[in-house]
């Protein structure tokens, strides 16, 4: 019997296959998960087009975790193809580039929201919505980068990742009577779409290998995808508000 087998994980942003989603989406298929992908806009035909490059060509489903018309119906489109929800894979973030690369004392609060909307309120509302759908021992991931720091370059996302952070507990407490976990996985830095837009990220990854007591390839997604689907499984049932640090020990070490 594999991880997964039975289960239905929706997984949000697959956008190539350099994304730490799609890595994971594979994981969870190969260990017998049935996997539902969201985009929208012009995004979603690129995620149509990379669902076609998993082992199982996986469903798109529209949404913008900004819309709430999009998360009114979210439960309604998943349904169109699993009657059940075991997993929702939260990998979302965005910051405009005004409030990052330096620009933290000129952030003006518009784009500030945005990337607080967007990064760290949407697990709410993505756990909100796909909420009729979640069965009882059900699991809620999402993707992080250690707040604890003030990292270089990173700024307001930085921010937005700390209150993330902060979502995922106060979810954890509110979901945990209806039987469903919630926790992050605190990736080391990967060369994803995201990072590289992000201005002066390689301040950031530059060294991580050398600190690491375990050694990193900022072209691996394949280790943070196996923590997700390890929380996505049965083998974590009493496991919630947990923080699983993948990133080659590093943030042990300073």
């Amino acid at each position: 019997m594999t991880l997964l087998d039975g289960k239905t994980v929706l997984v949000t942003g697959v956008l190539t296959e350099g994304s730490i989603a799609f890595h994971v989406a594979r994981l969870a298929q190969e260990q017998g998960a049935h996997v539902v992908l969201t985009s929208f806009g012009r995004q979603r035909r690129l995620t149509e087009v990379i669902a076609r490059r998993l082992p199982t060509p996986a469903p798109v489903v529209q949404l913008d975790v900004t819309s709430d018309d999009d998360l009114s119906a979210l439960a309604e489109r998943v349904g169109e193809h699993a009657d059940r929800l075991d997993g929702v894979v939260h990998s979302i973030g965005f910051a405009p580039q005004s409030v990052l690369g330096g620009h933290f004392l000129d952030g003006g609060w518009p784009d500030v929201a945005t990337a607080l909307e967007v990064s760290a309120y949407s697990l709410k509302a993505l756990a909100v919505a796909a909420q009729p759908l979640l069965v009882p021992g059900g699991s809620v991931v999402g993707l992080t980068f250690d707040a604890s720091v003030a990292w270089p370059v990173y700024d307001w996302m930085g921010v937005a990742k700390a209150a993330l952070e902060a979502t995922a507990r106060y979810l954890a407490r509110d979901l945990g009577p209806a039987g469903i976990r919630v926790n992050l996985v605190a990736a080391g830095p990967v060369r994803t779409t995201a990072a590289k837009a992000i201005p002066g990220f390689e301040v950031i990854e530059g060294g991580w290998d050398a600190r690491a007591p375990l050694g990193w390839d900022v072209r691996d997604g394949a280790p943070t995808a196996r923590a997700v689907v390890a929380l996505l499984s049965d083998w974590f049932p009493a496991t919630t508000g947990e923080i699983v640090h993948v990133d080659g020990g590093v943030h042990a070490i300073g």
